[in-house]
This record gives C-alpha cells, structure tokens and sequence, in this order.
C-alpha cells in the first residue's frame, strides 16, 4: 500500500473568463468551441498539451469513419468542414462520389483503389466492404485547420494547461483551475464543456460514472513505402500475402484487418496497431508499458516487414504518436444512459441532437445528473462500456461537440440552465450550421422514444 502525503491546495489565479469553457482541445472539443463562438458566445478552449488535435492528431487516429448509414451522411456540420479544408490543401483524401456504393462485389477495381486508405464500410460482415464516404488526412493538417478556426471565430486557446480540479458550487460548475508553469490557474465560465476524453471535469465535479477500459495502442508512421509495390503484391499474389500477413499480424499480437494504410504524404504509411489489451488508460503504470511494449512489437515487425514484404524493402520509422491510442476510461451516467441495444437497434430519440453511423445521441446523454452547467462531449459521453465501443469515433464525438456548443449558447442566451434548455432549438441550430441533429429519423430507426 503506498503511502499518502498532503498538501494544500493553494490559491489558483484567475487568468480568464469567458461565456464557455471547453476542457479538452481533441476532435469534441474543437467542435463544441467552434460552435459555440459561432453562435455568440465567448469561448476559452483548455488543452494540456501543446497542440489541438487529440486522438485526431496527437493519437494519429488517421481516418475519419463511422459517418454514413448507407449512401446518406449522417455527420456533417464542422467534420465535413474541417475534411473540405483539408482537402483543399490536398491533406485529405475522400473517395470519388461514382465509387460509393452499397456493394462493392461487382466493381473490384474500386475495393482496390480505396481499400488501403481504410475509407470502407467496415461494419458490413464480408469483404470486399462497400467504399463510403470516409476520410484519409495528414495529423498536422487536421491541427492547423482547428487553427484557422479559432482564429476565425477569435476562440481563445490556452494550451499547456493540464486540468487539475472543477470549481463548483451549490451544485453548478463554475470554472476549473489548471496546473500550469506559472503556477494553478482557473478560467470561469457560465458553462463548462467537458471535451476530455477521460471524463476529467465531470468526474472532479461529484457526476456519477463508471470506468472500464479496451485496448491501448502506439500508434506509428512509418516512411520509404512504394505503396504501389506493395499493393500490386497484395492483389497479384493473394495466396503468399496472405502467409506473410498473417505472420505480421502474429508478431503484432492483434491488429485490425488492414494493419497498414496510406497518408495523404507519397511514401508514408500509418499503423494503427499493436492492440494491448488488460491495460487501463487510467493507470500511469499501464500507460508507460504500453509506450515501450508497443515500440517493441513495431519493432520487431518492420524488420519483418522490410525483409518479407514487397514495397517496405526501405521502410523507416518516421514517429510514434505523442499520445497513446486511449478507447475507453471513463464514462458519465447521465440523465440518459445509451445501451449497446439503443445502438444496435437504431433507437430513436425526440431529443436527439446529434448522429453517429445508424445511431442516435439523446441531449440527456451529454448531462450530468449531479451537477449543472456542464456539459459532456465525447467518447465519454453517458453511455454503457459496450455501447461506447460502437459509438466512440471521431466525427460522431465531433457531431457531440458541436451540438454541446449549441447547446451552451441556447441556454445562456434564454438565461436558463443546461438542463433546461430548448432542445428544438439545439436541433433547428444543428441543421441552420449544416449538421445533422437526427431530428428527423431513418427509415430504419425501429423504436421511439419520448423525451423525459
């Protein structure tokens, strides 16, 4: 049992106040102060570490997905715009509209052009899987457009400030205080926008929740690929890729299906792997053997692969992510609490305010029941650890985010609470800035449920 030392809190210096403060400077929180300094508030956006971008970025998470039900987009708004901007700036690769179809079985020259960029359907049981609407982008470009953003919308961001605590009082959120450099310092704000991933202020604030964990990943890049090369082998010679691929996959100790794809840079590739499960992200322990068994696997893996396999006879380490692959810690028990069958089901909700892939995000599912004036966005939105698996990506935790912001500004400006505001109007304001709210439910959601 390890000893316990105290010290006292001190005092933290109010350096800020703003209408609304977003903790967390990932893809949720980029979203939720975007939009709410779009829709007239002041915004103060926190971030511990040097960059914006979180998993997007930093965890080079490089693929945008899980944002069509079919052929129809179900994530739009501030996603779909930061993947234009990037495309502009020929960072980010979107599959043609002619090769976006439901089945892809009649037109394998398409699986082939796509596949190692990741943009698929990949919830469909077989392969080859349906191309779809799904984006490839460089990390940096993902960081820079979240820049030219908040200087757009004058969103105020103080980065290398690590949250440490939430100020509440008589139960409503009214700041935080950080640790920084120059001491502990605290921004107030009339809301407050938990954009952890971790649940962070939440869970300082007293707001239920549970913890569990999934797999922890390093995720790495690695240069002098002639992609090319390596995918005429793939598709050229099916039977020895796969021995040689199933030997990579041995030495990785669990991937995904594709455990290398291709980047916007020529020659640069990006692995989403090793999987390490049985380890917390919450755990520093945890954290820092995940850092060094990682590197070991990968390692091992591009000696492999530059001896064995055809294209990576030059392949290189480029980087290592700056933050390690996190899926799962902690998650809010909210007003709502979003089961793996609401997910499944495609349970609709009348206070939806946002969308995944074919699923439904209730407003009561961003709030805390303990405390108010705070709001959640993110892959710890209110949710079971099961259903989280299936709802945790990137534009869907975008899609909360910007629907957060929303929801912050509709409640200051009618002087009321979070809880208390106009959820039709957080749904009309989604679809007046090009979002999906999923007000308005497909024809294949199979169940409604009334708004408590």
């Amino acid at each position: 049992m390890n000893d316990i030392i105290r010290i006292p809190q001190g005092h933290a210096t109010i350096v800020d106040r703003s209408d609304v403060v977003v903790v967390g400077g990932g893809p949720a929180g980029i979203s939720a102060a975007v939009s709410a300094a779009r829709n007239g508030a002041s915004v103060t956006l926190l971030e511990r570490y040097p960059y914006v971008g979180g998993l997007a970025a930093g965890g080079m998470v490089l693929v945008l997905d899980d944002m069509v039900n079919g052929l129809e987009i179900t994530v739009q708004g501030i996603c779909t715009e930061m993947i234009e901007r990037m495309r502009r700036k020929n960072l980010c690769m979107v599959p043609d509209e002619n090769d976006r179809q439901i089945d892809r079985r009649d037109l394998p020259e398409s699986w082939r052009r796509w596949a190692r960029w990741g943009l698929f359907d990949f919830h469909t049981p077989t392969a080859p899987h349906p191309i779809c609407y799904a984006a490839a982008f460089d990390p940096d470009a993902f960081k820079q457009t979240a820049y030219d953003l908040f200087a757009e919308t004058r969103v105020k961001l103080r980065t290398h400030s690590w949250f440490s605590s939430a100020i509440v009082e008589d139960g409503t959120v009214k700041g935080v205080v950080c640790q920084t450099k120059e001491g502990l310092q605290a921004v107030m704000g009339g809301v407050v926008i938990d954009a952890t991933g971790d649940l962070d202020v939440a869970a300082s604030a007293g707001a239920s929740h549970v913890e569990d964990s999934f797999i922890l990943t390093t995720v790495s890049r690695w240069g002098g690929v002639d992609t090319e090369a390596a995918e005429r082998f793939e598709f050229e010679e099916p039977e020895l890729f796969k021995r040689l691929d199933h030997e990579a996959k041995r030495l990785l100790g669990g991937c995904w299906a594709y455990w290398w794809l291709k980047t916007p840079l020529p020659g640069v590739v990006w692995l989403n792997c090793p999987h390490m499960p049985k380890l917390s992200g919450m755990k520093v322990e945890d954290l820092t053997a995940a850092e060094l068994e990682g590197r070991a696997r990968m390692g091992r893996l591009l000696e492999f692969a530059r001896e064995k396999i055809p294209g990576f006879e030059n392949a290189y380490v480029v980087d290592f992510a700056p933050q390690t692959g996190v899926r799962q810690t902690r998650m809010l028990q909210g007003e709502y609490v979003v089961t793996k069958d609401d997910v499944m089901s495609r349970r609709h909700f009348t206070d939806t305010v946002c969308r995944g892939r074919d699923y439904y995000t209730p407003y009561r599912a961003l709030l805390p029941k303990e405390v108010d004036q705070l709001l959640v966005a993110g892959r710890h939105y209110s949710a079971t650890p099961q259903a989280q698996k299936s709802s945790r990506e990137i534009p869907p935790c975008m899609a909360m985010g910007e629907a957060a912001g929303i929801a912050a500004t509709v409640a200051l400006n009618a002087g009321t609470t979070v809880h208390k505001a106009d959820v039709r109007a957080i749904q009309k304001q989604m679809r007046a800035q090009g979002a999906d709210p999923g007000d308005i439910p497909s024809a294949n959601a199979t169940y409604l449920e009334a708004a408590e």
